[in-house]
């Protein structure tokens, strides 16, 4: 019933939700998703859906990975997900921890490495362009002189 709601809502081809509503729900476009799930199945069956002891279908796909990137999207505790996905905590958490071990193990070498010389200078330049210069490395923004922040900071 969930699957049914879910891909009518969001996948099907006449599906409820518009592509901007999508990308506003899952904070990426539909094909990006799309993208992801497949290649989070191609590599780890705990993405394939499953029937339980009775022989009833399990979680799809699309339902574990949408609970996974609407946690991470919106910071949702695994336990509101009992409400709008019919899943239970622990296997929200379950989806989670295997939907981001599986991501990191299929993107790790072209997104998760270091950057070079390249990279940093692009960086560079972007931080510059933005008023941030020197700012490689230092997220915390300690570099930025903010004239007005509270006593207790300083």
């Amino acid at each position: 019933m969930m699957h049914a709601n879910l891909m009518n809502n969001y996948f099907n081809l006449n599906s409820v939700y518009t592509e901007e509503d999508f990308r506003h729900h899952f904070q990426m476009r539909r094909h990006v998703f799309e993208l992801l799930l497949r290649d989070v199945q191609q590599v780890n069956p705990y993405f394939g859906q499953k029937r339980d002891k009775a022989g009833r279908p399990g979680f799809s796909p699309y339902q574990k990975v949408t609970v996974a990137l609407r946690m991470m999207a919106y910071g949702s505790s695994a336990n509101s997900m009992d409400e709008t996905h019919d899943m239970s905590e622990s296997t929200c958490l379950d989806a989670l921890e295997q939907f981001c071990d599986t991501i990191v193990q299929v993107y790790k070498d072209k997104y998760l490495c270091e950057p070079n010389q390249e990279d940093l200078n692009r960086f560079i330049r972007k931080a510059e362009d933005r008023g941030f210069p020197g700012m490689i490395g230092s997220l915390d923004c300690m570099h930025w002189d903010w004239k007005n922040r509270p006593i207790g900071w300083q």
